[in-house]
């Protein structure tokens, strides 16, 4: 097997789209300036700028080509023939992204989570992918709810949401074996030290990829933040076009298949 490390960047994106609204704390952030119509400033310049992560697979990364490859990159394709325009890929990160929206750098942020603090400063769209921890194993456990973790052990980085999550779950005699970093907890598991093991659905469909003769399956789900395009407030007509996109793109099957693409699970029938 392979054992994948993560980089900090990485994990540090899953967390952001989690944890609390640093910048928004901070006052970096403010309401959107006035400006026209972002239905129209697109027309005009013939492109809709969409933030995506480089550096944050199966969602958005740099392929051997050198060309951005993941979930995102198939979304803002698919928002650009929605909206009959050219796609501008804007790479963006944690740190620097709702600064990027509200300064007019792009016009729309894929990989939001949807936040009482975000929702003050930006609007969003319908879910358009999946995003919750989940607990993972080999292809033999049968596992399919917390009670089924009696017994098991199971790798998880210490302090995080994942060991938060599960600690609130596992019945007693399940052993829970912390680490000082996901990259300890995903190595354990891929070598044996433990049966299971509680990460990311993004971190699992990678790992599930890049090990596919261990037969790694997703046995339940934890917690559940699903992704949004992220929007500047006061934009009725850009908002209601992306909606009409991924209402579209469920029905017909468009979604279903990056996300079996990319995550290797059909999307989810609530989502």
């Amino acid at each position: 097997m392979n054992v994948l490390p993560f980089s900090s960047s990485i994990l540090s994106r899953r967390i952001f789209k989690i944890g609390a609204a640093a910048l928004l704390a901070a006052g970096i952030l403010h309401a959107a300036p006035s400006h026209a119509d972002a239905i129209d400033n697109i027309s005009k310049s013939g492109k809709v700028r969409i933030g995506v992560f480089m550096d944050y697979p199966p969602f958005g990364s740099i392929g051997p080509d050198m060309k951005p490859l993941g979930y995102d990159i198939d979304m803002a394709e698919l928002i650009g023939k929605a909206l009959k325009t050219k796609v501008e890929l804007v790479q963006v990160t944690g740190d620097n992204r709702m600064a990027y929206l509200a300064g007019g750098k792009v016009d729309l942020l894929l990989s939001v989570g949807q936040t009482p603090e975000r929702a003050k400063v930006i609007d969003f769209s319908d879910a358009y992918a999946p995003y919750y921890l989940a607990v993972f194993g080999g292809p033999k456990l049968a596992v399919k709810n917390n009670a089924d973790l009696a017994g098991k052990t199971i790798s998880v980085a210490r302090g995080t949401l994942e060991d938060l999550s599960i600690s609130k779950v596992t019945p007693a005699d399940a052993t829970i074996k912390r680490f000082d970093d996901p990259n300890g907890a995903i190595s354990a598991f891929l070598s044996g030290q433990t049966q299971l093991m509680v990460v990311g659905n993004d971190v699992g469909a990678t790992i599930m990829a890049r090990n596919p003769a261990a037969g790694i399956q997703q046995k339940f789900q934890l917690f559940s933040s699903p992704d949004h395009v992220g929007l500047n407030k006061n934009e009725p007509r850009l908002t209601q076009q992306i909606n009409q996109a991924i209402v579209q793109a469920k029905k017909d099957g468009s979604l279903n298949k990056i996300s079996q693409k990319w995550l290797r699970l059909p999307l989810p029938a609530d989502l």
